[in-house]
């Protein structure tokens, strides 16, 4: 009996090889597991979102629905209505804008106008899209809407259409507003539809620095000459909801939109979304994994 069971047991031994494999399997996996998530543990935003914009699919997210004050992203819409009236010839760029009392009393970031002063809507879009001019904002929704009140409710009636159930504007520019609320699905939504209904609009939101009255306006988005393939989108920022950043590249056929919402600072915002990126770029792939999302 005794040499039977010795026999048995002898049997079942894993050679020495396997076990040498398998320690060596058991040491080097969480390494790999670690390296492949270890910058989203999780991110140090609000919220985020990383989308393969040809699929949809979501290649990443962090509280995609929190509730969240929208800042300067609210340019977005405000551009995207803008864009609409060009394309449907009820506007041109080249068009001349009175720019308001109201519109230079603005605060925040401005272009500096004198009221009374005329410019055309191609400067003030690059005002908005490039150096984030809150002015510029007033100024343009005065002219596309007749008042800033009348473009506001064109800006919510959009966002319903587009499906953004938790978007609320108040002013055309973002600036602090306890009413005024997003989230990074619905940015999403809308930067996604803005970009393919307009994709020309890449030109004007991948512009480093523009010059404009004896002044260089410098673009918010740091990433445009950080990062290979960079071109666009927007920046934001109020103090209720942090530093935000809707950041667009491409690389060969893949492209990429990271959104990240209430980044501690503006550099930080930056290093977030690049590390969101990077991600993509190094795992996106086809059937590779993701939640769908819109088309």
């Amino acid at each position: 009996m005794f040499s039977l069971d010795r026999d048995a047991r002898s049997e079942r031994r894993m050679p020495l090889k396997k076990i040498i494999l398998f320690v060596l399997c058991l040491l080097i996996m969480p390494q790999a597991v670690f390296a492949a998530h270890k910058t989203f543990s999780p991110l140090k935003v609000k919220a985020a979102m990383l989308v393969d914009m040809k699929t949809g699919r979501i290649l990443y997210q962090q509280n995609m629905d929190r509730v969240i004050q929208p800042a300067s992203l609210s340019k977005i819409m405000s551009l995207y209505l803008i864009s609409e009236d060009i394309e449907t010839k009820k506007a041109a760029y080249q068009d001349l804008v009175t720019v308001s009392p109201h519109a230079v009393h603005t605060g925040g970031s401005k272009m500096l106008f004198r009221a009374g002063e005329r410019y055309e809507v191609l400067d003030l879009i690059k005002g908005m899209a490039i150096h984030s001019a809150n002015d510029a904002s007033v100024a343009l929704a005065e002219h596309f809407g007749g008042s800033e009140e009348i473009f506001v409710r064109r800006m919510n009636a959009k966002a319903k259409e587009l499906g953004m159930k938790d978007t609320h504007f108040v002013n055309p520019h973002g600036l602090p507003n306890k009413k005024q609320k997003t989230t990074a699905r619905d940015i999403y939504v809308l930067s996604r539809d803005y970009l393919r209904r307009f994709p020309n609009s890449y030109k004007i939101h991948s512009i480093e620095r523009f010059a404009f009255n004896d002044m260089i306006l410098t673009n918010r988005n740091d990433l445009l000459h950080r990062y290979p393939g960079a071109n666009g989108l927007k920046t934001g920022y109020v103090c209720a909801s942090g530093f935000h950043l809707v950041a667009t590249a491409v690389r060969g056929d893949t492209k990429l939109m990271a959104i990240v919402m209430g980044a501690k600072d503006r550099r930080s915002r930056s290093e977030q979304a690049r590390m969101l990126l990077d991600y993509g770029f190094d795992r996106i792939g086809p059937g590779r994994g993701g939640t769908m999302i819109g088309g």
